[in-house]
């Protein structure tokens, strides 16, 4: 048995050095490519499952952008209103803890 592990051991070296100059050349290049291709793939299965939901990509970008803008400055709007109000429910329950540091 013990006779078999430098024969293993040399076999696997054997074998990452192969896949190493096979993967390195042309094999490697055109599996590199296959795999970049899967970014496609993944771009038209977005574009379906945003189509089940009613969101439509694509030409609509300029649309949905402004439509983000939008929501982004409504949020704003209403962190402002949040923080004013949690200001102003301190103030009423407690002057001192609002008091600047002496």
């Amino acid at each position: 048995m013990e006779m078999w592990v430098p024969a293993v051991g040399i076999v696997g070296v054997a074998l990452v050095i192969g896949a190493t100059r096979v993967l390195s050349g042309p094999v490697g290049k055109a599996l590199a490519e296959w795999i970049r291709g899967w970014s496609k793939t993944d771009e038209q299965w977005l574009a379906v499952k945003a189509a089940k939901h009613g969101v439509a990509l694509g030409g609509d970008t300029e649309r949905l952008l402004a439509e983000i803008d939008e929501l982004k400055r409504r949020l704003a709007d209403a962190e402002e209103r949040l923080d004013f109000t949690e200001r102003l429910l301190a103030r009423e329950r407690d002057p001192g803890r609002l008091a600047p540091p002496r």
